[in-house]
């Protein structure tokens, strides 16, 4: 079936999502909605990342529309001013090259130059302003897209962001020694990282300047917020290693919450590949009643004030969305060209990785 009534592509096919892989609960019951800013979105993170030069121009003319990023953003983000929504967007990509860069790095045995990435994006992060010029591309974008952000919500808001961030800056770092080295962490001990390495709070965080409004410490930490918050990250992480557990096997990777379960559990293949789905399929059944819960908590913010009414439709706005991260999630799985192994010339590196500017020959 078609992710959208209107396909954002201009060629328009269903898609087909292979058995394994298939949900019908969220294909029934998490319908997918685009924000309309959707097409002047694409076009403009295109335009962003060759004016920041983190990828080459033919490689952002045949891959990036086809690697689906502005369209996992749009559909997440729901309700968002066009602005914040094309700042969280330019950051999503910026993202998904550091991803690669890191990738690269690991691959190629390139450990001197990870640890001055990380360092510079340390720094870039509490200062993004003074690193605007920086001599390396991957830095001058990050602190542009950080800059853009920090201007919607308070410095409180840019604080705990940042603060976050530098946690996925280290979790990174532990996942470069971990393959490096070839350690395949425990079950527990690849969840714990896992909320790192794929940013759970960084993309909760930005669901508040989505919503216009900085959530106080006592309602962003309530149990029935959180708790909902988790799970649709949870989900995101868990049917990312579901799909990429086969390309990871061969690809000789060590995270992964499948190959933890045959190193440490003594899985066999199907048996992971079952066990990591249960977790998927548990994340959705879990997520209903928690949305329930959060749904309620808001309605209780409701007080009469002026200012319980603002938190309450901004938690319904941010809860509305951490639904629809799973509709996003799964179709930008089966959309996008990140994930399309079997059509790579070579399966190990990505056609719309630059090795050259990389550094490498």
């Amino acid at each position: 079936m078609p992710a959208f009534p209107h396909s954002t592509t201009s060629t328009p096919t269903a898609i087909a999502v292979p058995p394994s892989l298939s949900l019908p609960v969220i294909e029934a019951a998490f319908p997918r909605q685009l924000h309309p800013y959707w097409p002047r979105l694409q076009d403009k993170t295109r335009t962003w990342l060759l004016e920041k030069r983190l990828m080459p121009a033919d490689k952002v003319e045949e891959y990036a529309d086809g690697l689906c990023y502005t369209d996992l953003m749009a559909g997440y983000y729901l309700g968002a001013p066009d602005e914040v929504l094309q700042a969280i967007a330019d950051y999503s990509a910026w993202f998904f090259v550091w991803d690669d860069r890191h990738d690269r790095d690991i691959v190629h045995g390139r450990p001197a130059a990870w640890r001055r990435l990380r360092f510079r994006l340390h720094t870039a992060l509490d200062s993004p302003r003074t690193h605007l010029h920086h001599e390396d591309s991957l830095v001058a974008g990050f602190a542009d897209s950080v800059t853009r952000l920090y201007s919607f919500l308070p410095e409180t808001w840019n604080a705990r962001f940042a603060r976050h961030f530098h946690e996925v800056i280290e979790a990174y770092d532990r996942e470069f020694h971990n393959r490096t080295e070839g350690i395949v962490p425990t079950v527990q001990e690849y969840l714990a990282l896992r909320r790192f390495t794929f940013a759970h709070w960084i993309w909760t965080d930005l669901l508040e300047p989505a919503a216009g409004c900085e959530l106080p410490d006592g309602v962003r930490k309530h149990p029935a917020y959180r708790r909902a918050a988790l799970l649709s990250q949870e989900f995101a992480a868990w049917y990312n290693d579901l799909c990429s557990l086969p390309k990871e096997i061969a690809g000789d990777e060590v995270h992964n919450l499948g190959i933890s379960l045959i190193k440490h559990e003594r899985l066999t293949l199907e048996e992971a590949v079952a066990e990591v789905r249960r977790r998927v399929e548990e994340c959705m059944v879990e997520f209903l009643v928690a949305e329930r819960d959060a749904l309620r908590f808001a309605d209780g913010l409701a007080d009469g004030t002026v200012r319980g009414k603002e938190l309450s439709a901004a938690v319904r706005a941010c809860v509305g969305n951490m639904r629809n991260w799973f509709s996003t999630v799964y179709w930008f799985h089966h959309e996008s060209g990140r994930y399309m192994v079997d059509s790579w010339d070579d399966r190990s590196t990505p056609p719309y990785v630059n090795n050259e500017a990389a550094g490498e020959k």
